[in-house]
């Protein structure tokens, strides 16, 4: 695509209003499990952290699905029906009478959020490689700004009403779909497109192409555990600060808020200044290490004000997941972004539904009277040891296996 910088903006500015939408139902949604499930704090973490890890496990079955589909038709009609199918579900849950239409609606959410597969391919498909890990360093920013405005909003709006966050949700997804209906344009040229394989889009056989090129592989592996130590924060951070601060949805939503500002900084902004600076292997290393003092820092924070303090420094862990991105779609042809990166997206879904049940599991245990002592932490130290081994895993790789385009950067 010739106009490169107003596809950016197309496409930053579909997945703001589409993480909105999701940021919206952050601070309320474990409320609404305690209320339809009838228990305490204890028992709707362990159906929260089922809820969670479903919605990721549908992610792990249509990522590849989707990425792939788009290397066929383009990532515009895909995008387009995704986010259609992602606002009615929003009402859906508006409604859901019973638990167990949770359950439904978060299966629908995890298919039709499976589009970030396509939204990665588009960013890859504007982007020349060298510039590749500064542009998913905006599409992260993306995800920023919107849990910016979309957990305090939904903190603000969940005081109102518990339901009332999920119809604004759909609503700003339905004005999101409008918008590209009418304003996104097609990324990828007829000349690129492949044909549609079931062998290839199934998510074993989409990880299983991650093998083929040794720097990929290796990467593959770091991004896994790091989506799996990540799982913490949205499994756990409302239970976690509901619990040892006694923070109301107002107050959660605020820090979220927080979090999506310092996030939109560090991967908007400083991304693009630091990896051409650095190279991409020392500014995963950085951001990697950063997040394992974040992790124990939230783990060890006693009082409520030392979690803003964390969150400051903690964000600049958030250069690593563009950085480690734009190198595995240099090393990806042209023809198969969709197919990488709806593969990545596999790999951290894989991690989305496994770590939020761990996460939960461990922090209910070590809040509960059977735990051998009260660490309400416990799933924050136990990621921290996770991001050690990505860390050392990334040094590993970048050692062994020099990328096709790559730079350097300083020394580690």
């Amino acid at each position: 695509m010739s106009d490169r910088r107003p596809a950016l903006g197309f496409i930053f500015v579909t997945v703001l209003l589409d993480v909105l939408g999701v940021g919206l139902i952050i601070p309320i949604l474990p409320k609404l499990v305690e209320e339809l499930q009838g228990t305490g704090v204890q028992g709707a973490s362990y159906t929260f952290g089922i809820l969670v890890g479903l919605y990721s496990l549908m992610l792990f079955l249509c990522a590849p699905i989707l990425g792939s589909l788009s290397d066929r038709v383009g990532r515009r009609p895909v995008i387009l029906l995704a986010l259609l199918g992602s606002g009615l579900d929003y009402f859906l849950l508006a409604w859901a009478p019973t638990l167990a239409w949770l359950f439904v609606g978060r299966i629908i959410s995890g298919i039709t959020g499976a589009n970030f597969a396509a939204a990665s391919a588009y960013i890859a498909d504007i982007s020349p490689p060298e510039k590749r890990a500064a542009h998913f360093g905006v599409l992260g920013a993306a995800f920023g700004l919107g849990f910016i405005g979309g957990p305090a909003l939904g903190g603000i709006l969940g005081e109102i009403g518990i339901r009332v966050p999920f119809i604004a949700a759909g609503v700003l997804t339905i004005a999101n779909w409008l918008y590209g209906l009418f304003v996104l344009p097609e990324s990828l040229d007829r000349d690129n497109r492949r044909a549609f394989s079931w062998k290839r889009a199934n998510p074993v056989g989409a990880i299983g192409a991650l093998r083929h090129k040794p720097m990929i592989r290796g990467l593959s592996v770091v991004y896994f555990i790091s989506s799996f130590a990540h799982q913490v924060y949205p499994a756990t951070w409302v239970l976690y600060t509901s619990f040892r601060y006694g923070w109301t949805p107002r107050e959660t939503g605020l820090s979220l808020a927080l979090v999506g500002f310092m996030a939109a900084l560090v991967q908007g902004w400083l991304t693009r200044v630091v990896v051409p600076r650095t190279g991409e292997r020392n500014a995963a290393v950085f951001g990697l290490c950063t997040m394992v003092v974040a992790m124990v820092g939230y783990g060890l924070a006693s009082a409520g004000w030392m979690v803003y303090v964390i969150i400051f420094f903690g964000s600049f862990s958030g250069i690593a997941t563009p950085a480690l991105q734009g190198v595995v779609s240099q090393e990806a042809d042209d023809d198969e972004q969709g197919r990488v990166q709806g593969a990545l997206s596999s790999l951290q879904s894989m991690a989305g539904f496994a770590g939020p049940p761990v996460a939960t599991g461990l922090f209910g245990y070590f809040i509960g009277s059977s735990a051998p002592l009260l660490l309400p932490g416990a799933a924050f130290f136990f990621s921290a040891l996770l991001t050690i081994l990505a860390a050392v895993l990334t040094i590993r790789t970048f050692h062994r296996h020099r990328p096709s385009r790559f730079h350097e950067g300083g020394r580690i």
